[in-house]
């Protein structure tokens, strides 16, 4: 196997780049842009809810030691995934919970989780979508509570999974 990519929204990118990157197999977190109509956003058009772009994070990690499966939960373990309106404070279409997958094991998983959290009766709004283009955010979105050393306000870690 060896490196591969995976790619989620949960809100903030900013909390959700902190917690991935904490979790060991992840080789690097990129924030940045997917899911809208304009090529080549920035932050000013994508935060004014404008270009149809999810906020989102590229994960790259080694599949040898971390599976894509415990991404994913960890995913759904640190976001409200049952919010249809944003994350916390941050409200708009650009803070919406989504995975874009890269394959179709990726969208099986994801699909699994999901049916395993209404199965515990969540009401589970994240979308999935299929992989389209990454854009990568401006470089002072990046690693941006370690550059800061902050903890991240609208992102904590809730143990859902066994």
């Amino acid at each position: 196997m060896g490196l591969s990519k995976a790619y989620f929204a949960a809100g903030c990118f900013w909390g959700v780049e902190y917690y991935f990157q904490r979790q060991k197999g992840v080789k690097s977190v990129v924030s940045g842009y997917m899911g809208g109509f304009v090529a080549n956003p920035n932050y000013e058009l994508v935060s004014s809810g404008n270009s149809g772009h999810l906020e989102v994070v590229e994960v790259i990690f080694d599949d040898n030691i971390v599976s894509y499966e415990d991404l994913a939960k960890l995913f759904f373990e640190i976001h409200d995934f049952t919010q249809t309106n944003g994350q916390g404070p941050d409200i708009g279409s650009q803070y919406l919970t989504a995975i874009f997958y890269t394959d179709e094991n990726q969208k099986n998983i994801a699909q699994k989780l999901i049916i395993e959290l209404e199965k515990m009766g969540y009401k589970v709004a994240t979308t999935l979508y299929p992989e389209v283009t990454f854009y990568k955010a401006e470089d002072y979105h990046q690693n941006y509570y370690n550059r800061h050393n902050k903890m991240p306000y609208c992102h904590s870690y809730k143990k859902i999974f066994n």
